[in-house]
This record gives C-alpha cells, sequence and structure tokens, in this order.
C-alpha cells in the first residue's frame, strides 16, 4: 500500500489513505432487475435507515437475478453499505441472517485488511467524510456520489490497535445516545396519544370544539425576501442567529450548524425577526416542520424558506405547537402543498388554517403534562447523556485530540 497525500496535523502513527487502497469496495447492480411478491430482498439506498436495514420497505427479486448479482456485489456479515444516491450516508455494519441483494448502495470489505470496520463506521459518519463527498456529489434534485470518489475518499488511519480503541469508545457513546433518542420518541407517542384523548384529532375535531383560521389567532411573518437577504460573506460564524431548515429536526429546535448575521444586517432587515415563543414553519421541502424558538438566543432571522407564527395573546405555543405536529395535521399540509420537485406552503395556505380552540383550563393541563414529561428525560439523562456527546466525541478522536499516541 502507498499513503495517500501527507500526515499533517495527523498524530504520530497515523496516515493519510485512500480508501480503496486499504479496503475493497465495490457498489450494488446497475441494472433493474425485475421484482416479484416473493423472493430475495433488494436493498437500495431508501431502505438504509438510522444504522440499520429496513427490510419492511424492500422490493424482492428473483433468486436468478440475485446469484448474477453476487458475482459482482456478495454481502457478508460486517461489510458496510453506505447509500450513494438521494440521502448519501447512513452507514449500515451488516448483521447478516438471511439473503438479500443492493442497489446504489457502496460496499465496503474488510476481509485481509488492517482497517476495523466499527472505526470505519463512524468515520463515515463525520463532517471528514460529509465535506469530501459534498464537494463532489453531483445531480440535481436527486444527490449521488460515484464509485470513484467513495475510492478516493481520504482516510485518516491510526494503527488497528487504536482504531479498535477509538470504536469502543464511539460505540459505547452511541449506544447512550440512541437510548436517549428511543426515550425521545417513546414520550413523543405518549404526548400524541394525551393530545388525542383531550383534545382529539386535529383535522376531523371529534369533539366539536370551536374553530378560528389561523390568520385570527396570530400574526404571520414572512422572512425579509429583498435584496437586503443575508448571502455570501454576510453569513458569519457569530452574531444574530440566522435559522434555516436544517436548524428543525423532528419539530425540535436544533442549534447544531448555526449561521449567523451580523447585527448591522439584522438591523436593515425588514421583516423575518424572531422573538422567544415564535413558532417556525417550514414552506419548502420537507413541509410543516416546525418548532419553537426558545432558547439561549433572543432573537434570530429566519431564511425564505420559512415563515413565522406568533401566536396572540391567549393562544398558547405549546398547544399550537403540538396541533401543527399532530401526525394528521401534518399530512393535511403535505397534501395541500403544491409542487413535485420541490414541495411547497404558500402563507395564504397557513393563513387558512383551522384551528380548535379548547379551553384555557385544558390547554394549561396537557402544557403541565407536557412539562413533567420532558423534565423526567432531563432529569433522566443529565448524568449520562449530553446532547453533543457523540459528535464531540468523535470529532474530538478522529482529529486526534483523544489518542494515547500523541501529535506527531
Amino acid at each position: 500500500m502507498t499513503k495517500a497525500g501527507h500526515e499533517s496535523g495527523l498524530p504520530r502513527g497515523w496516515k493519510w489513505w485512500a480508501a480503496n487502497e486499504i479496503m475493497d469496495i465495490r457498489d450494488g447492480t446497475h441494472d433493474s432487475p425485475k421484482y416479484q411478491a416473493t423472493g430475495i430482498p433488494l436493498v437500495t439506498s431508501k431502505n438504509l435507515v438510522n444504522g440499520t436495514i429496513d427490510f419492511s420497505t424492500c422490493q424482492n427479486i428473483a433468486e436468478s437475478d440475485h446469484l448474477e448479482i453476487s458475482k459482482r456485489s456478495s454481502v457478508d456479515d460486517g461489510d458496510i453499505l453506505y447509500a450513494m444516491i438521494g440521502t448519501i450516508g447512513n452507514p449500515v455494519v451488516v448483521e447478516k441472517s438471511f439473503e438479500f441483494s443492493i442497489k446504489n448502495v457502496a460496499l465496503f470489505k474488510f476481509n485481509g485488511s488492517e482497517v476495523n470496520n466499527r472505526f470505519f463506521y463512524h468515520f463515515l459518519n463525520t463532517d471528514i467524510v460529509k465535506r469530501q463527498f459534498s464537494a463532489n456529489s453531483r445531480g440535481g434534485t436527486q444527490k449521488f456520489v460515484s464509485l470513484g470518489n467513495i475510492r478516493d475518499l481520504r482516510v485518516p488511519l491510526p494503527p488497528l490497535e487504536e482504531q479498535i480503541r477509538i470504536a469502543a469508545i464511539l460505540d459505547k457513546a452511541d449506544a447512550i445516545r440512541r437510548k436517549r433518542q428511543q426515550a425521545i420518541e417513546l414520550a413523543d407517542q405518549f404526548l400524541k396519544s394525551v393530545f388525542l384523548d383531550m383534545f382529539g384529532d386535529p383535522v376531523t375535531n371529534p369533539k366539536g370544539w370551536p374553530v378560528k383560521k389561523l390568520s385570527s389567532l396570530s400574526e404571520l411573518i414572512n422572512g425579509d425576501r429583498s435584496g437586503n437577504y443575508p448571502s455570501g460573506d454576510e453569513i458569519l460564524d457569530d452574531g444574530v442567529v440566522f435559522l434555516n431548515t436544517q436548524n428543525i429536526r423532528n419539530d425540535e429546535l436544533t442549534l447544531k450548524k448555526l449561521a449567523f448575521i451580523s447585527e448591522e444586517k439584522f438591523e436593515s432587515l425588514g421583516r423575518g425577526k424572531l422573538a422567544r415563543n415564535d413558532i417556525v414553519i417550514t414552506l419548502r421541502g420537507t413541509l410543516g416542520s416546525c418548532c419553537i424558538f426558545d432558547c439561549a438566543y433572543e432573537t434570530g432571522f429566519i431564511n425564505a424558506q420559512m415563515m413565522i407564527i406568533r401566536p396572540n395573546k391567549g393562544l398558547d405555543s405549546n398547544y399550537l405547537h403540538s396541533f401543527l405536529k399532530f401526525p394528521s395535521m401534518k399530512s393535511h399540509m403535505r397534501s395541500i402543498g403544491s409542487g413535485s420537485a420541490v414541495p411547497q406552503l404558500t402563507g395564504k395556505q397557513i393563513q387558512s388554517l383551522e384551528i380548535m380552540i379548547p379551553s384555557d383550563e385544558l390547554c394549561a393541563e396537557f402544557h403541565q403534562i407536557e412539562r413533567l414529561v420532558k423534565q423526567k428525560l432531563l432529569t433522566q439523562y443529565a448524568k449520562t447523556e449530553d446532547m453533543k456527546l457523540f459528535e464531540s466525541l468523535s470529532s474530538k478522536l478522529f482529529n486526534g485530540e483523544l489518542t494515547g499516541t500523541g501529535a506527531a
């Protein structure tokens, strides 16, 4: 093997390599086998979800097609799969219990390699990889990374013993993160059930609550879309928060990868300025994702794909947020959105949403239940989980900050 690049900035004993120099990298079939009701699952990029393969959404192919595909890209236990098209990434370490084939998926094989598969799995989730593939990805509405780009991926590789140590640390941190995420999902399901029991479905309104249009219950504010809209060098690493759609995940505000604008730029803008307890909702792409702006920042600015909903006095932000993120309401917003390549909602459609108006006492009771559930979650994970634990560890380990070998 020959090293790819120099070792500048790496700890002693680490080297940069091109991925294809240190492991066998292939991809799945480029053909489209005929699908059938039963047979061998064909795993594509869309079936790689949260570190696992979702076989429930796979199409099936004939065994003869599977055998033909396997001549090129047979999948074995311990291999890693990586989505090459659409949502690029979502690596999965294969735990094989039955046969399947792959399409539009990269296949990393480690037989005879000096690379630990768990180490490489965590590496594939780092920003080091995302930056490289982002620079090389192609396609319009559906992005893809070529097999050549994947083989050329530059990997900072420590000795095998160090790889195993790093993988063990990240596996433990990742397990904690996953348990926390599972607890959050269970709490969310519970609160949706409580909402349904107390208020009924937001779309069908089976309890017959009074209904008003959202425009009569709140101020609706678009971002400043004039020639004064921030761009280029006006996007900073510090200053006033500039929210984009990536800052809403699972209908909650996330402060990861924040962008900022200067105070002067912010003051020059006419609309789109946030206040605490505003609801922010997305109008393009993933329609109707929403969050409450309640964080350490007092204000901020929204990008052009968002709208601010500022409830009038008397309408509880927590109730309205739960109403808007309820599954049937989100389905309704998706159904009224227009556009095939990039779906979008209009301000007029948001204004016309009909909102059930239960009693203030019932809204206060729901808010109290919601607060207690979230407080219990925070208490449960306060000693074991920092929201940034996994990401912080991953960054430090792959930058060599927590290695036992020291810097070169």
